[in-house]
């Protein structure tokens, strides 16, 4: 990685963490009315039991959804970028990379992508749920702490530097939901509403970021 990316990365990861913390973020919740799943009063699911990707309310982000943007916004999806010296081949690489404590093992998953990707928890030999703590080339991180929630920042900022990631975020015009994510912290490196809340924040100060920089 160039001293210009990473000066870049460095200054627009400032400006991010300064924006996060006024960003408000609502999320919206999920209903269950007589056994039909529902989020802003649309139904989350179709008459053929698959997952709607947008109505006029929200963008349900997926892999499997069949809505352009709910994949390509997907933490699954392929996109190649730089993050603290390794290359990574989408998001989801790294957030089971950090389940491995072997860093070499670590910078291997890192190169998966797509449902591949996900399905490498099951090659480690580290259960982080049992202390709370993932790895980051072979340093412990407390999962809960503001080191991680910063970890994380970085991670997404980094991405952002990839064009089509970065115009995909820009083109959201309405919130973006992860109607299937985890809620429980304990059970998952990202919980839905950490991810939400990433998500939607990151879209709307790259919005406001780039065209300041016009």
């Amino acid at each position: 990685m160039s001293d210009e990316t990473n000066s870049k990365i460095a200054n627009e990861l400032q400006e991010y963490i300064k924006y996060k913390k006024k960003f408000v973020f609502k999320q919206l919740p999920l209903e269950d009315i007589n056994g039909t799943l529902f989020c802003a009063g649309f139904p989350l699911y179709d008459a053929e039991g698959k997952l709607i990707g947008e109505c006029e309310k929200w963008i349900n982000v997926g892999i499997m959804i069949k809505s352009p943007l709910s994949r390509i916004l997907s933490n699954l999806f392929p996109y190649d970028f730089d993050f603290r010296g390794f290359q990574l081949k989408s998001l989801e690489g790294f957030f089971q990379g950090i389940k491995f404590k072997n860093p070499e093992v670590q910078k291997y998953v890192f190169s998966y992508s797509t449902i591949n990707a996900y399905y490498m928890k099951a090659a480690s030999d580290y259960n982080w749920q049992d202390s709370g703590n993932i790895y980051w080339q072979g340093t412990p991180v407390k999962r809960d702490s503001e080191e991680y929630t910063r970890l994380v920042d970085e991670l997404y900022i980094s991405a952002a530097q990839n064009p089509l990631f970065r115009q995909a975020l820009k083109n959201v015009n309405r919130p973006l939901i992860h109607s299937i994510g985890n809620p429980n912290k304990n059970e998952t490196v990202l919980t839905r509403f950490e991810y939400e809340f990433e998500i939607n924040c990151l879209s709307s100060f790259l919005k406001e970021y780039d065209a300041r920089q016009i």
